[in-house]
């Protein structure tokens, strides 16, 4: 038995018309008029689909419409178009209720796939959108890598567990080259001198602290001045590198003699012989942070030298979504590292 709607006429030419007569978008509806085209033939297009699918799911005109943001006349109308095209009936009435026929549902199970990928690609929009997937490059100097990064990381990927990211840990001078080539994304560093093309913002402005062995015959001093360490065991920077002149410079201020005992490139290397107890050692205040140097004993430094942390990134492309709220995750770890350090004074770099 053919339903009602079977011998009423059709107007073909206002097929389309017809089914877009929506009042907005509700569940898993197509937002955007794709019914002139076909993906059939001619015969059936996909919001004709979406319009079989919800009658078979609600078995009345009236709930499909109401989950399309449809009226209800345009619903049977729909319908009407669909079973003059396919040349076959799709639903039969019995009691008031729509019950599809064995063509309706092959055309039912046929679509499954096509509604899939469209749900897999609203779900795509949506992450994008929400920054919750994607692929991240960053590189850092070690004082950054194993200190503030890896708790912005952390947040970072917590919210967006789809996000995939690259991170590799370089000197100065890899993180210029890495950004400038675009091997990474985002670059952050201790200090920085100007470098054409690359954009940059002070993530960071803390100062320089003295890190004891327990123990330490200075361990019960507030401040420790570069005085204090004439002497002593100490642990230099090599020298060359951005922060080791630094220290330098702070003790030729001082009047003090820079008599290292050993000499090291990183300060995470300082901190670890220092915790040792191979003595005493001028670094950046995020290595003390780091894991290898417990037990350390941290002292403010004199003559106070500024370590300056900051955000690189290359300005022939602007920063994607993803980046931009990486970098919001590091503004709030330096936020949390400022409030937890109240000794230091911060300044404007000395560079």
């Amino acid at each position: 038995m053919l339903p009602q709607w079977a011998n009423e006429p059709i107007d073909a030419t206002r097929k389309s018309a017809v089914i877009t007569e929506k009042r907005g978008c509700k569940i898993n509806s197509f937002c955007y008029d794709l019914l002139a085209l076909s993906i059939i033939g001619s015969d059936m297009n996909l919001r004709q689909l979406e319009i079989l699918r919800a009658v078979i799911r609600h078995r009345t005109t009236v709930a499909a419409a109401d989950e399309l943001a449809l009226s209800q006349p345009a619903v049977s109308n729909a319908l009407k178009t669909m079973e003059a095209q396919a040349g076959f009936a799709l639903f039969e009435r019995v009691n008031n209720r729509l019950f599809p026929t064995a063509e309706a549902m092959a055309l039912y199970k046929e679509s499954e796939a096509i509604f899939a990928l469209h749900a897999k690609l609203e779900s795509r929009v949506r992450d994008l959108r929400e920054n919750r997937s994607g692929h991240l490059a960053i590189v850092a100097t070690p004082p950054l890598a194993y200190s503030i990064i890896p708790s912005a990381l952390s947040g970072f990927l917590r919210r967006r567990p789809e996000t995939r990211v690259f991170f590799d840990v370089r000197r100065y001078e890899g993180i210029i080259e890495g950004v400038l080539s675009r091997v990474a994304e985002l670059g952050f560093a201790l200090g920085l001198t100007h470098h054409p093309g690359i954009a940059h913002e002070v993530v960071h402005t803390g100062e320089m602290v003295c890190v004891l062995p327990p123990q330490h015959p200075l361990a019960g001093k507030p401040v420790i001045s570069a005085a204090d360490l004439s002497g002593l065991p100490f642990i230099g920077l090599e020298r060359g590198t951005r922060l080791g002149e630094a220290v330098r410079d702070s003790f030729a201020r001082a009047g003090a003699p820079f008599q290292p005992t050993v000499e090291v490139r990183y300060c995470n290397t300082a901190c670890v012989l220092a915790a040792a107890g191979v003595g005493a050692a001028v670094v950046d205040p995020f290595s003390p942070r780091q894991n290898g140097a417990s037990g350390l004993i941290v002292r403010p430094f004199t003559p106070t030298t500024h370590a300056v942390a900051y955000m690189l990134w290359s300005e022939a492309e602007p920063l994607s979504r993803l980046a931009k709220a990486f970098l919001n995750e590091v503004r709030k770890e330096s936020a949390l590292l400022e409030r937890t350090a109240p000794h230091q004074q911060h300044g404007a770099e000395s560079d």
